[in-house]
């Protein structure tokens, strides 16, 4: 089992797009066996051009930050500005666009440990606020690990999406 200390979070760049898909390959495939194809679909988001895209814009975009366990990427945390779909904060945040990781660190507490460092990078910036979406559906754990996080549930959404179903989206808050 990996301890907390073993893991080292630094920050990404344009190099690191192929580890967080990867990282996004791995989860989507395990919510598969799950039985849990609302959050990400059903495909690798390695063949998808869109979800390429957007892991190149992370990767190069100044927020992504990777927890790491020797040389093996664990954990992606992207930190930046809301997405679209949520309605605007009415004060400064800090939002967290993306956070995944390794299912076979389950339980090691990397998703927590990259979930800490968005706080600190919040306070170095001099903001109270860390706002986080997540999907909603199926029977609600996302949500509730978040809550366990620290994080405050306030507004649900649903994000339309051409030819799928609609996305359930919940908005959750944690105070710094």
């Amino acid at each position: 089992m990996v301890d907390a200390a073993d893991v080292v979070v630094r920050a990404g760049g344009a190099a690191d797009a192929g580890a967080v898909l990867r990282l996004l390959d791995d989860a989507t495939a395990w919510l598969v066996e799950q039985g849990r194809t609302g959050q990400w679909g059903t495909e690798p988001a390695s063949t998808d051009p869109r979800r390429i895209a957007q892991a190149d814009g992370w990767a190069k975009g100044g927020g992504l930050w990777l927890a790491q366990v020797g040389e093996r990427t664990v954990g992606a945390l992207v930190v930046g500005s809301a997405t679209e779909y949520v309605p605007p904060a009415t004060e400064p945040e800090l939002y967290v666009n993306l956070l995944v990781t390794d299912r076979a660190y389950a339980g090691a507490g990397i998703g927590g440990r990259l979930l800490a460092h968005a706080a600190d990078l919040a306070r170095e910036r001099g903001v109270d606020l860390l706002r986080v979406d997540c999907y909603a559906g199926d029977d609600g754990a996302l949500v509730r690990w978040y809550e366990r996080q620290g994080f405050t549930p306030t507004t649900g959404f649903t994000v339309e999406r051409p030819g799928r179903p609609p996305w359930p989206g919940q908005l959750l808050t944690r105070r710094l």
